[in-house]
């Protein structure tokens, strides 16, 4: 068989097995398997399953993922959720729609030091929404708001997909966390926007909570100084040239260890629950990476991402229709797969095409502005049906409100995502104009 034509049939397989149900990272890896023995050899996979796992997981950069999981996790035990939510109420809260609008701000804030969109989702949902639901929030705009927020947690720096798209494509990961910087405060705004239109065409849903006056809105300011430290320290360093991403995950574990310490909220019972969920969310995502590459292997062998990538750029098709149509399949296959998986599978077929084509940028802003449209797209992903995992994390934790009521409540915040796409479409500086300022 010829290797594209193969190649092609190798991709449906491997949805075919995903579809049913078998886990996406053994199924990558069947897939991977399957095709690196037809298109070499069965001597010639024994040979590198021997390399690859040393090869692939010793490799310095792959330190960064286990330590920003474990602040992650160290975050959410510390308890310092409630203060970044009462931080975030106390300045805004009395609007109109004002604690979703806190619940947003607060996923941002708390999404700084987890880099998880699910520990986003779900630490500020056992935060806020009791508060929301207590003031006469409606479920659809409790749970909307905090599915949404949740899926700030891939995009603001530290944010674990991001890092994996850098070691994928070879990109700077402090860039790509500059880059990440705008389009994630456009999502902040935009969020807030589609909050405040929708209390205005359904007031009911969202009404109005007291005014803090000033000083209880500087001790809500005071009470979340460990978080802004954190903050400042690990991404200031970063950016700065004091630490590597690794380094600076370092710092950011023992600070956030410290600190969620001196505050109260960690013990050594809540220490060791961080470390065990570190080691198994870390061995759920290197297992999907190691059983990604193997997948990536065999389409290299099949010339299969060349061969796009060299057909497009030969073509007259215009740039940014193909740009135009790759959003459109994550869009759909968003729906259906979660954020990781779909960065793993697609970035080295897409990568190689959209690095191909002729858009006016230098190649390294080329990376990062598509980069930062891949995972705003798949972002998406996480609040569509019907696989939405942030959905099911909310009705998991809210079990009053009806699917169908959290459906309705995340689509204002999918029509605004709709409109930050086509903002950093159409202005390609957006993702990395702030990189170009402070780097070079």
């Amino acid at each position: 068989m010829d290797p594209f034509v193969f190649s092609i049939v190798l991709i449906v397989g491997l949805f075919v097995l995903i579809f049913m149900r078998m886990p996406i990272a053994l199924a990558m890896a069947l897939a991977g398997v399957v095709g690196y023995i037809q298109l070499s050899s069965f001597a010639s996979l024994k040979f590198y399953l021997s390399t690859a796992w040393v090869d692939k997981f010793m490799s310095y950069d792959f330190a960064v993922i286990p330590l920003f999981i474990l602040m992650g996790h160290l975050a959410t035990k510390s308890g310092i959720s409630a203060s970044i939510f009462n931080a975030a109420r106390a300045w805004i809260g009395h609007m109109r729609g004002g604690l979703a609008m806190a619940a947003v701000a607060g996923c941002a804030l708390f999404g700084s030091i987890s880099g998880s969109s699910l520990a986003t989702a779900s630490t500020m949902t056992r935060v806020a929404m009791p508060e929301m639901r207590k003031h006469g929030f409606s479920g659809a705009l409790s749970a909307g708001s905090l599915a949404a927020g949740g899926t700030l947690g891939i995009l603001i720096p530290p944010s674990i997909v991001l890092i994996i798209f850098a070691l994928l494509t070879e990109q700077n990961i402090v860039k790509l966390f500059l880059a990440a910087t705008v389009p994630g405060v456009l999502a902040v705004v935009g969020f807030m926007i589609a909050i405040s239109i929708y209390v205005r065409l359904f007031p009911e849903e969202g009404p109005t909570s007291e005014r803090s006056n000033f000083s209880e809105r500087i001790r809500a300011i005071g009470e979340i100084w460990h978080v802004l430290v954190i903050f400042t320290v690990v991404l200031g360093g970063i950016y700065g040239g004091l630490f590597t991403p690794a380094q600076g995950a370092s710092v950011g574990v023992v600070l956030t260890l410290v600190l969620g310490t001196l505050k109260g909220g960690l013990t050594l019972r809540s220490v060791l629950e961080s470390l065990i969920d570190t080691a198994g969310t870390s061995a759920m995502i290197f297992a999907i990476v190691f059983g990604a590459d193997l997948f990536n292997v065999a389409l290299a062998l099949s010339r299969m991402p060349l061969d796009v990538a060299q057909y497009f750029a030969a073509s007259e098709i215009a740039p940014m229709l193909i740009l135009l149509a790759i959003v459109v399949f994550y869009l759909v296959m968003g729906c259906l797969m979660d954020s990781l998986s779909m960065i793993l599978l697609t970035v080295p077929v897409f990568f190689p095409t959209v690095m191909a084509l002729d858009f006016g940028l230098l190649p390294e802003q080329q990376a990062m502005w598509f980069g930062i449209i891949a995972l705003v797209v798949v972002e998406m992903g996480l609040i569509t049906p019907p696989v939405g995992m942030n959905l099911f994390v909310i009705s998991a934790m809210a079990k009053d409100i009806p699917m169908k009521q959290i459906f309705r409540g995340t689509v204002p915040f999918i029509l605004a995502e709709f409109g930050r796409i086509a903002i950093l479409i159409s202005f390609p500086a957006l993702s990395y104009w702030l990189v170009d300022l402070v780097m070079n």
